[in-house]
């Protein structure tokens, strides 16, 4: 395995990050426990969840995720061997049987004492805000369109305030933004140098072959703010495996399940996908390899979030860290690339 250091910290992270918002809906607790125990033993030390996993997030499978983890904690005694990171679920639609009041002081410690019981720790290593409250272009959203009838005002000081009585009282040691934008990561990196502040650390936004906007204003942002991009989504819902071009898909395989998740699957991502199939194979690599070492290896990535329902899908993710693409397959990519750029968002 190899490591780094979560920005601006003396903590150690592997650079393959163990996701897991499938356990407890596509994985049952036992195989969540058998994917922890492999990575473990991997030298993956760095666990990602949220509040609303699993995915996709319904009030009747809501949390068990993390009583997923918290109970291997329990069981193992592992809890000192793993950097977790945990979510607040951002406002909407989609979140409104957990809570209806956002980011606001009571929401945050509420979420943060909740997490805490469901995963049996005393404290949370990076607390992340899982999308901005206010309406911007998130979640396959391509371009900005500002909507005049948004009620949200400025909070980013009030957030900032309340995470850092929730710092002071021990209960989580740093903090990270998910799913933002380039204005919200520096409105909160200002206020965070202005009023002495915590920082966040670390960014978890989309990344993938199919989805490069990160290398606009983002990647700069993230190399001279030095806020580490947790890269989620590298396989693009299992797309760059490959699997459903070959037709070779598990029934319990995300799109089967949940087609409605297109966000990789238009016709020019498919057409981009068999690019960069015909690539790997020309050079002897799996996609799924390939896609994931591409990921791991730029300079603003701080840990790769990979996820898998199966152990032969998390034992291949894993061993990506052990390949280092050549000049001539990455100048390969990015050709691909600049014929059909960000297929996907």
């Amino acid at each position: 395995m190899k490591y780094t250091n979560l920005p601006h910290t003396d903590i150690k992270v592997s650079k393959i990050c163990l996701g897991t918002m499938t356990w407890g809906n596509q994985n049952t607790e036992a195989e969540g426990h058998e994917q922890m125990d492999y990575a473990l033993s991997q030298g993956v030390n760095f666990f990602d969840t949220a509040e609303l996993y699993p995915v996709p997030a319904t009030a009747e499978t809501y949390s068990r995720t993390e009583k997923i983890i918290g109970n291997w904690f329990q069981k193992t005694g592992n809890r000192d061997k793993v950097v977790l990171a945990t979510k607040i679920a951002g406002p909407g639609d989609y979140t409104a049987h957990i809570r209806t009041n956002g980011f606001s002081s009571s929401a945050l410690k509420d979420a943060v004492d909740n997490s805490l019981k469901r995963l049996k720790t005393d404290y949370i290593d990076l607390y992340q805000l899982h999308w901005p409250e206010r309406q911007t272009n998130t979640f396959g959203i391509r371009d900005y369109n500002h909507n005049p009838k948004d009620t949200w005002e400025d909070n980013f000081s009030e957030i900032l305030h309340t995470l850092d009585e929730i710092i002071k009282a021990g209960k989580i040691r740093h903090i990270g933004i998910s799913n933002e934008k380039a204005w919200g990561t520096m409105r909160y990196l200002e206020e965070s140098k202005t009023n002495n502040l915590p920082r966040m650390i670390t960014i978890q936004n989309a990344y993938s072959l199919l989805n490069r906007i990160f290398e606009g204003d983002m990647a700069e942002i993230s190399i001279r703010e030095n806020i580490g991009l947790l890269a989620y989504s590298p396989m693009a819902f299992g797309v760059l495996s490959g699997k459903y071009i070959k037709g070779t898909a598990a029934d319990n395989a995300r799109l089967k399940l949940f087609p409605r998740f297109s966000r990789y699957s238009s016709e020019q991502s498919t057409k981009a996908t068999k690019k960069y199939m015909k690539l790997a194979a020309e050079n002897n690599v799996s996609l799924a390899q390939m896609a994931l070492a591409f990921v791991t290896q730029q300079l603003f990535v701080t840990s790769n979030i990979i996820g898998a329902t199966n152990m032969d899908q998390l034992k291949e993710n894993i061993d990506s860290i052990h390949l280092d693409l050549t000049t001539e397959i990455l100048e390969s990519i990015n050709l691909i690339h600049k014929s059909i750029p960000n297929p996907a968002t």
